[in-house]
């Protein structure tokens, strides 16, 4: 079980930090470009961008649990407890400031897009940014604890205290 949610931590953090990556580029592509140009852009991935990150990010948030359940007690928890620590951020940040952005958007008009665009693209920019880092660091902790040799702890920190009774 723990080799299966350790693939599928791996494989779907990594995809969707790799989407993140991509997506970023692209805004960071955009801010050379006027309002009909980002809104127009950013209808077509409102179209279905928001399905893909769900189906990536979704999957590496089981993975990654069901991965901290597993290695508890060895010596990679920390980095995949960090790495599930990470992803439920990158999920907070994106419901409170990412998807109601994305909703209002989709209501935008290219022809003429509301007069503080540039304020809402550069705060979902940044969210994005930030999300962005912690799911790129969430799959480095993943990669990371995927190579280290997985040791169990013992479940008493002093394992030469004697078991049984001292008799007088």
């Amino acid at each position: 079980m723990t080799k299966y949610a350790r693939f599928a931590s791996l494989v779907f953090a990594g995809l969707f930090a790799g989407f993140l990556t991509s997506v970023l580029v692209l805004e960071l592509s955009l801010r050379g470009f006027d309002s009909t140009v980002y809104t127009q852009v950013r209808l077509v991935e409102l179209d279905s961008l928001d399905r893909l990150a769900l189906a990536t990010l979704l999957p590496a948030l089981i993975g990654t649990a069901v991965l901290v359940h597993r290695t508890y007690r060895t010596n990679t928890r920390w980095l995949t407890v960090a790495a599930l620590a990470l992803l439920v951020f990158v999920f907070g940040l994106t419901l409170i400031v990412n998807l109601p952005i994305n909703s209002d958007q989709l209501h935008w008009n290219a022809q003429a897009p509301p007069s503080d665009w540039t304020d809402v693209r550069d705060r979902w920019q940044i969210a994005h940014a930030v999300r962005t880092t912690a799911a790129v660091l969430a799959f480095v902790f993943l990669a990371l604890a995927a190579q280290l040799p997985c040791t169990r702890r013992s479940s008493s920190p002093n394992t030469s205290v004697r078991r049984g009774r001292l008799r007088v």
